[in-house]
């Protein structure tokens, strides 16, 4: 019992983790410019769909699998 307790909190947490990040990514994309969205490959339209797919595939050749990075340095 108490392993299946210790299973479904740390899969809560990473649902929670996984959620969060999302959404932080979608905050970060939907406040670029048509014309930066447009350089990494994706429409406004696009956000929602590409952010559901997460690190399945890139959406375009050429186009970054991870789109929100929080390791990323900004100069």
């Amino acid at each position: 019992m108490l392993n299946f307790t210790e299973n479904l909190a740390r899969s809560l947490a990473a649902s929670y983790a996984a959620w969060r990040q999302r959404r932080r990514a979608y905050i970060e994309l939907a406040a670029l410019d048509d014309r930066a969205l447009a350089d990494i490959g994706i429409s406004r339209s696009e956000i929602r769909y590409v952010l559901s797919q997460g690190a399945a595939a890139p959406v375009r050749p050429g186009a970054s699998a991870s789109l929100a990075n929080s390791d990323l340095q900004h100069a």
